[in-house]
């Protein structure tokens, strides 16, 4: 196989990757018409974010005034960074920047990924998913400059598709479980056993030590993901509270969290909250993940204090993170991931 950096080998990309920068190029124009501040923060953190599930990449600060060196992590998402910046009294911000997760390589997966991630203060969830529609929609527009509204708007036209250019549909968890699988979510209240009997008819692979995310994610894989967004972009929405780190609850059920996700042709392409303001309640809920991160991983991450000292201070806001290579393959057509980036990680 010849290296990536091999002119056959570059030929075969170069014209996802002037399609890449197309797409850049429309976001930022996108988010400055829209009044949005970029940002940039620092990709070094004192923690990577507190996912239980994400693995991360570690290294050591030498500072010259300092004989202690420290530990610190490339960061996952920029997130804790970017709120603080709201709480210093920014109000609509936005970044676009590589993030770092290890153990991640796959068709969809890469170490080293591109994300946009943009935050509004004072606004709830239904303003970032007006975000979402109308940045979607300025991209394919952008892709396809000569067709007309109209064209744009038929099944087959644009890189994207013209469903793009039709309601979008919301759709909550428990409803996709029902619909795709056949299975009452919320009636199993995150008991694995009881999960485990629910999907019984799906002859999925289950075992006893399986926790209930794991058999919640393995149904979403095989029985869910796959027909989302086929027809028009779905927003998957009421995520059960446990999946929900740092997503406020909803006021009128409090099983249930503040957040979405974006599918588009079965990708996933945007994770969003209601964020949490909260801070002793975020403490808690950092601390009961990485307890349980210690148990399943044999390691945790640090909890930034200085973070939870900002919550303290943040306004209500909402925030979603976007997946901008996925974005880039959806338009593109590429299979896998590596297609759109310049160089993949060696």
């Amino acid at each position: 196989m010849l290296p990536p950096w091999h002119p056959e080998s570059f030929k075969k990309r170069h014209q996802n990757l002037k399609t890449r920068q197309k797409i850049i190029r429309a976001c930022r124009a996108w988010f400055e018409e829209n009044d949005f501040t970029e940002v940039e923060t620092p990709a070094l953190q004192i923690s990577p974010g507190n996912e239980v599930h994400l693995q991360a990449f570690q290294t050591t600060l030498k500072d010259p005034h300092n004989d202690a060196p420290k530990n610190l992590y490339l960061h996952t998402s920029p997130e804790f960074a970017m709120k603080k910046l709201l709480v210093a009294g920014l109000e609509k911000i936005v970044q676009i920047t590589p993030v770092y997760r290890n153990s991640e390589r796959s068709r969809l997966h890469h170490p080293a990924f591109t994300m946009i991630e943009w935050y509004r203060a004072s606004e709830s969830l239904d303003a970032i998913a007006e975000d979402c529609v109308n940045l979607v929609r300025a991209v394919a527009k952008a892709l396809s400059p000569r067709l007309s509204a109209v064209a744009l708007a038929k099944a087959d036209g644009g890189e994207l598709g013209g469903g793009i250019f039709t309601p979008w549909e919301y759709l909550s968890v428990q409803d996709a479980f029902l619909r795709y699988a056949n299975i009452d979510l919320l009636s199993t209240a995150t008991d694995p056993a009881l999960l485990r009997a629910a999907m019984a008819h799906l002859k999925l692979h289950t075992a006893e030590d399986d926790s209930w995310e794991d058999l919640f994610f393995r149904i979403m894989g095989a029985k869910i993901e796959p027909f989302l967004g086929q027809d028009r972009p779905t927003f998957l929405c009421d995520y059960p509270i446990s999946m929900a780190a740092l997503a406020r609850a909803n006021e009128t059920d409090p099983r249930l969290a503040k957040r979405f996700e974006l599918y588009i042709k079965g990708y996933e392409i945007a994770n969003a909250f209601d964020e949490l303001t909260d801070a002793d309640e975020q403490q808690k809920r950092f601390e009961a993940d990485m307890e349980l991160k210690q148990r399943l991983y044999g390691e945790s991450f640090p909890i930034d204090e200085d973070f939870i000292n900002a919550l303290h201070y943040l306004p209500p806001c909402a925030g979603i993170a976007l997946g901008l290579d996925r974005l880039i393959m959806l338009c593109t057509g590429a299979e896998h991931i590596e297609d759109v980036l310049w160089l993949p990680v060696a």
